[in-house]
């Protein structure tokens, strides 16, 4: 059964208002003593509600787990590469935007700009599907990244896969215009060298990144 915030938040998709009937006891909403950063810019896409039943879902399942729930990121695999399918949603306000962000090799071999399939496997360079948990940031060979923790079978791996939020040329707009598509990851979440910084100060530790098709 859904809880009052998922169906409050499934209404959030029809018409842009607060949510109503979310209180700070059920997803310890911190605007108080943690203001709220600005929004990414770039203007939201439809965020199927399917898929939205699901992230919430989710955030209740682990919610011993994610510590902080006012926001969360939502990945829609079932969309292109092409379209802004990473989906920012501030709980707490209803604010909602969304940006590009690339798949991996593994799950889509021939390069289509869809992905075909997740893995949860090593060596696999697919992305897998589930709930992650944000967790710290460190300087790699892809330059600042945040790792993350999968809570689910489907992604539990996830840390010893290396499987992160990065920035990547690959996943710049640009690619859109020369390609019709993004390029690929390993797996990894890729985004464009412009927004890593809004795609970091928005998710922070230890919030929910989900990750599925409808």
């Amino acid at each position: 059964m859904l809880s009052g915030t998922a169906i409050a938040a499934t209404a959030l998709l029809s018409r842009s208002t607060a949510l109503p009937g979310f209180s700070a006891d059920s997803a310890r909403v911190e605007t108080a003593a943690s203001p709220l950063p600005a929004m990414p810019r770039s203007s939201p896409t439809s965020l199927d509600p399917t898929l939205l039943r699901k992230a919430l879902a989710a955030l209740d399942r682990h919610s011993g787990a994610v510590v902080h729930r006012d926001r969360i990121g939502i990945v829609d695999f079932a969309a292109s590469s092409s379209e802004p399918r990473l989906h920012f949603l501030d709980v707490a306000n209803g604010e909602r935007s969304s940006l590009l962000v690339a798949h991996g090799t593994g799950s889509d071999p021939s390069h289509t700009g869809f992905l075909q399939r997740f893995s949860n496997d090593f060596g696999s360079n697919a992305s897998s599907e589930g709930a992650f948990l944000t967790g710290d940031y460190y300087v790699g060979k892809h330059g600042r990244s945040q790792r993350l923790a999968g809570l689910d079978p489907t992604n539990d791996n996830a840390r010893e896969r290396a499987i992160v939020i990065h920035s990547a040329w690959y996943a710049n707009a640009g690619m859109i215009a020369a390609h019709g598509k993004l390029g690929r990851s390993q797996g990894c979440f890729a985004v464009s060298e412009h927004e890593l910084d809004r795609v970091f100060d928005f998710l922070g530790e230890g919030r929910l990144l989900y990750a599925a098709k409808a």
